[in-house]
């Protein structure tokens, strides 16, 4: 349903410059018992803590639809009671969906000061057919990858193992009742899972900073229905044992933020954007803005499988011609006829297009689907046979492989990367969830999966990310991305409203913060135009234009080590130019306003939304001298020189 707009209209206006939404997201309600606390969000509960110390990111209950879309249930009886003892919140949901399909539960939640219990129950009306409908669990990944874990197994057994530190392809744990892992020195904490059998996969593969245990095993067929009339109960059942003395409050967090900058460490990427042939006009008529930017590097997306042919190069071509980035063609090979075949035609209609190429990918159509756990993999022509096809095509440019698809697909397929000039995938932060704080959490699991393609590909092998854009391009879940007609926050969706809006220019510029260390090629960021793009349709421009714009011009800069002393609150990257001059880009990826102190500078240009009304025509706010450490209000993006 859409947004209600019976707020103040200066609230409504601070929305869309900050999320591009007027969608009122409702504030978390933080619930304490004891040294216990969570919050509940929705009828589920997140950042669940034990004395400050975070000891489980998630518990929902969650239904998912045929395609992998997971369904905003409507609460009605919601109560919350809190006393000395603890607190208790119950409620009714009821999941709709798009065809009159329905699904309601009950929920009930009690906590004391050594544990909690979430127990649900689901009684179908009709059959209800369902990919996922029960419990998630999600364990925090910093400080806890490639620690001991206990599980229980529902034949009883007990295994000691670790949580994967490199990120693993595969669910590291299966048919589970329990597990148990040490939340601090002398405190454990053990999820009990009740009602089915549960197993765990390591959400880094599409960058959920999680590892999360959930019920139903893959191996199973989905969808499934759930019977009519047939009761489902679910329990999740989290304790905390703590030796005597062992508790100590975890220490306030420093109000202000510190950034330190040391050696170079390498290359910042080359920064590009993708073009998708049916935006091909709408460049054409922008291309001054995309002069503006100046990116390094142009993707260009062809698939035969959808009817891509003469007339979307000849687009491209024109496009190409009249700006001096690197153009690559992201070429889909459908692999129905001999490979030689189909490469020849297309080497053909490229030079009859006038498209002049400096790379392409490529990778076979069905590669762009899923295959999870327990499927049988789809019938395709071995990867070293597509790769050589290829090369004798086009044998003098750079030849790339990987995955269209996110760093999963990788994972599970892994190239011959020996036959190949460079590897490549994309990411999407919205495949699992959708919410502001979960977006911005996917820039944590960043670095695990880049160390974990780099264990794959090799340390030197020529190593591109993108397009990864917060809206999802191509779902390989499911039939399609989902619609999104109300500009609400959904999973799976192709159209998400924050490209609009300060939001995304921020969680841009953190991106990019986290490649320069694993040495990558160059970052693939958004569009021109369209749902991923930079530019409104007549022009104006968007938040991350401007962040794209300073990522371009810092492209092939000495990138310096650059930590922040908090960077769940602020990240940054810094880098020297060829004239020794140092610039340093920061992101507040929080809704609440920041104090950053700085290791150099004496001047900062800042786009937030009090500046961003100006910007919209394309300049930067103008810089402004620094005393002191520098104020960046909620998603607010800055440029700091001298």
């Amino acid at each position: 349903m859409p947004a209600v707009l019976d707020r103040p209209a200066s609230e409504i206006e601070r929305c869309l410059a900050l999320f591009g939404t007027d969608e009122e997201v409702p504030a978390p309600r933080r619930l304490t018992a004891g040294p216990l606390s969570a919050e509940l969000i929705g009828g589920n509960l997140r950042n669940i803590r034990f004395a400050g110390r975070e000891v489980i990111r998630a518990v929902s209950y969650v239904v998912r639809d045929k395609d992998w879309g997971t369904y905003a249930p409507r609460l009605e009886n919601l109560a919350v009671a809190e006393d000395a003892d603890g607190f208790t919140v119950s409620y009714d949901a009821t999941c709709h969906g798009a065809k009159g399909e329905r699904l309601a539960y009950r929920a009930t939640i009690r906590a004391t000061g050594d544990g909690l219990s979430f127990e649900a129950e689901a009684v179908p009306e009709q059959d209800f057919l369902t990919n996922r409908c029960g419990f998630t669990i999600l364990h925090p990944i910093v400080g806890v990858a490639g620690r001991a874990v206990e599980v229980e197994h529902v034949d009883g057994s007990v295994e000691h193992a670790v949580l994967p530190d490199l990120i693993d392809p595969y669910q590291p744990f299966k048919a589970m009742r329990a597990i148990t892992h040490e939340v601090m020195p002398g405190v454990t904490a053990t999820c009990r899972m009740e009602g089915d059998s549960f197993e765990m996969e390591d959400q880094r593969n599409w960058t959920d900073a999680s590892y999360k245990t959930y019920v139903r095993p893959l191996a199973l067929p989905w969808p499934y229905a759930m019977p009519a009339g047939v009761m489902n109960r679910q329990a999740v059942r989290l304790s905390i044992e703590a030796a005597p003395g062992a508790v100590a409050v975890a220490a306030e967090a420093s109000p202000e933020v510190s950034i330190q900058i040391g050696e170079a460490i390498g290359a910042v990427p080359r920064f590009g954007l993708v073009l998708a042939p049916g935006e091909a006009e709408a460049t054409l008529a922008h291309i001054g803005r995309l002069t503006e930017i100046a990116p390094q590097l142009l993707l260009c997306p062809f698939d035969p499988t959808a009817g891509h042919g003469a007339a979307e190069l000849v687009a491209l071509a024109r496009i190409a011609r009249q700006q001096p980035a690197e153009v690559a063609l992201e070429c889909v090979a459908p692999c129905e006829r001999p490979l030689a075949d189909e490469f020849a035609e297309l080497a053909e209609q490229v030079a009859q297009a006038g498209l002049v190429l400096d790379a392409i990918a490529v990778s076979p159509s069905v590669d762009r689907g899923s295959t999870p756990p327990g499927s049988v993999w789809p019938d395709c022509p071995p990867l070293d046979e597509v790769y050589v096809a290829a090369r004798r095509a086009f044998p003098s440019l750079a030849l790339g492989g990987g995955m269209f698809s996110y760093f999963t697909e990788l994972n599970r397929k892994r190239p011959p990367t020996e036959k190949l000039d460079f590897v490549t995938h994309c990411t999407c932060p919205i495949v699992h969830d959708a919410d502001d704080r979960s977006v911005m959490q996917s820039l944590e699991a960043l670095p695990f999966v880049l160390r974990s393609a780099r264990a794959i590909i090799g340390a030197d092998k020529p190593y591109r990310v993108g397009p990864s854009t917060i809206g999802m391009r191509h779902n390989p879940y499911g039939s399609r991305t989902m619609p999104n007609p109300y500009e609400r926050r959904i999973t799976m969706t192709g159209r998400d409203p924050r490209q609009r809006g300060l939001f995304a220019a921020a969680w841009m510029i953190g991106y990019a913060a986290r490649l320069a260390a694993a040495g990558v090629a160059s970052f693939t960021g958004a569009a021109l135009t369209g749902d991923f793009g930079l530019i409104e349709a007549d022009g104006a421009v968007r938040p991350a234009f401007h962040a794209a714009r300073m990522l371009a011009a810092m492209a092939g800069w000495d990138a310096l080590d650059c930590r922040s002393s908090a960077e769940d609150r602020v990240l940054a990257l810094a880098a020297r130019g060829p004239d020794g001059e140092r610039a340093l880009l920061l992101a507040n990826i929080t809704g609440e306003t920041q104090a950053v102190r700085l290791p150099f500078g004496v001047r900062a240009a800042v786009l937030d939304e009090t500046t961003l009304a100006g910007a919209r025509g394309g300049a930067l706010p103008a810089e402004a001298p620094l005393d002191g450490p520098l104020e960046l209000r909620p998603y607010a993006i800055a440029r700091v020189t001298g």
